[in-house]
């Protein structure tokens, strides 16, 4: 009896453990799901002194200027003094898309229909200037209406109206500045070489001589940004009055 109850306690103890292991067994090759837990939505970070499009219409009208909203962007005139002279100067400024910068735009002079008018080292000068510029200026084609501009892309932060035309001053000095490098009629002052002895002969119907095929190819494709077609206008220069009693050096 001893020796039949000795055998039942070990049959016993190994079929609970074998019933054991497989109990783990199968949880470990079908474990149960783990329980969703929803977590909340990370809210936008908004920065001090951020804008959004509707504060940035309150504030240039704050600084006095008059901007005509189209789209997403704001249109207006700035005057800038630099070096004694006045400048009225057309300018666009936008939000970002995430919100997080703003581009501010000085429209410059409206470039000839034919690309042949175009000299190359005004594009190698624009570009040059582009690597001097800093500040987040720089030199920018426009298609929709064959402008360059002159843009800075400043951070969305800390923006008052002593700050904004802070910056407006600063692109417009940049636009004085650079005047002999975007101005069309200082291209053809300045520049000697003859932008069409170096390109190739093309029928006189075709488009690509013009400068057409690019502008339609502009007009139809759709764009990521804001329109800027129909925007801006030449810069105006025009010399400040002389107080009474001072000379120009």
């Amino acid at each position: 009896m001893k020796m039949s109850l000795r055998s039942g306690i070990w049959a016993g103890a190994v079929m609970t453990a074998a019933a054991m292991f497989l109990t783990e067994s199968a949880r470990a090759v079908d474990p149960a799901p783990a329980p969703v837990v929803k977590t909340a939505a990370t809210p936008k970070v908004v920065k001090p002194g951020q804008i959004n499009e509707e504060q940035l219409g309150n504030l240039l009208k704050a600084m006095g200027l008059e901007a005509t909203k189209v789209d997403s962007r704001y249109d207006f005139q700035f005057k800038a003094i630099h070096n004694k002279e006045e400048w009225d100067l057309s300018m666009t400024a936008v939000l970002s898309q995430d919100g997080s910068a703003i581009w501010l735009m000085a429209w410059l002079d409206q470039l000839p229909k034919s690309s042949a008018d175009v000299p190359r080292t005004a594009l190698l000068r624009l570009l040059s200037d582009n690597d001097r510029l800093g500040s987040g200026k720089f030199f920018a084609y426009v298609a929709t209406n064959r402008r360059f501009v002159l843009q800075r892309v400043v951070a969305n932060e800390g923006v008052t109206t002593k700050v904004f035309r802070g910056w407006l001053d600063d692109l417009g000095g940049s636009v004085a500045d650079s005047f002999d490098h975007w101005s069309v009629s200082a291209w053809k002052a300045t520049d000697g070489s003859n932008s069409t002895a170096t390109t190739k002969s093309v029928p006189s119907n075709s488009k690509t001589q013009t400068g057409e095929a690019d502008d339609d190819a502009a007009t139809t494709k759709p764009g990521s940004g804001p329109s800027f077609k129909g925007a801006g206008q030449n810069p105006i220069r025009t010399a400040l009055p002389e107080k009474p009693g001072t000379s120009r050096k």
